[in-house]
């Protein structure tokens, strides 16, 4: 279950009109922060993220799978998109406990700084150069009002420094 935090920061994103994978965001770094705190760990950085993509599905955010995602992958996003639309049940305790101790038993290394930037890398290497362009626009269109004159007021001044 997510922090009642995260969640409030996940609603503020998605009131701002910000996209569903920035409201993922939030349940992405909830879930890097339990494993670098020693809550539990995770087989991989590639495991951590998608538990808290998970945890952002059932939480109601609209995270479709990705359209390279393998079947298994498509059929488990569809099912947690689903269980954000109905009542929450409790997951039986023995179960809970299970997954916990499994979790508990991985690496911690998985959230550590640089197997996050490797990951980022490998994500961004699989982008082509438009794609991250377009990204970086929409970032920009998205952003508030007070961090986009804070924008141009930094790049006014290395303009001025370069000089």
């Amino acid at each position: 279950m997510p922090n009642r935090a995260t969640v409030k920061r996940a609603r503020k994103d998605a009131r701002e009109g910000k996209s569903a994978s920035t409201q993922a965001g939030e349940f992405v770094h909830e879930e890097i922060r339990h494993v670098r705190e020693g809550k539990h760990g995770a087989r991989s950085t590639k495991q951590a993220i998608a538990i808290g993509l998970s945890k952002a599905r059932r939480a109601g955010v609209k995270l479709p799978a990705t359209k390279s995602a393998s079947a298994r992958t498509r059929a488990k996003a569809k099912q947690d998109l689903a269980k954000g639309r109905r009542p929450r049940r409790k997951t039986s305790r023995t179960r809970a406990r299970a997954v916990k101790t499994a979790l508990k038993r991985e690496t911690r290394r998985s959230a550590s700084t640089r197997a996050l930037s490797r990951q980022a890398h490998a994500s961004a290497r699989r982008r082509s150069a438009s794609q991250r362009s377009a990204a970086a626009r929409k970032a920009a269109h998205t952003r508030a009002s007070r961090a986009r004159s804070a924008g141009g007021r930094k790049a006014a001044r290395s303009r001025a420094r370069k000089r």
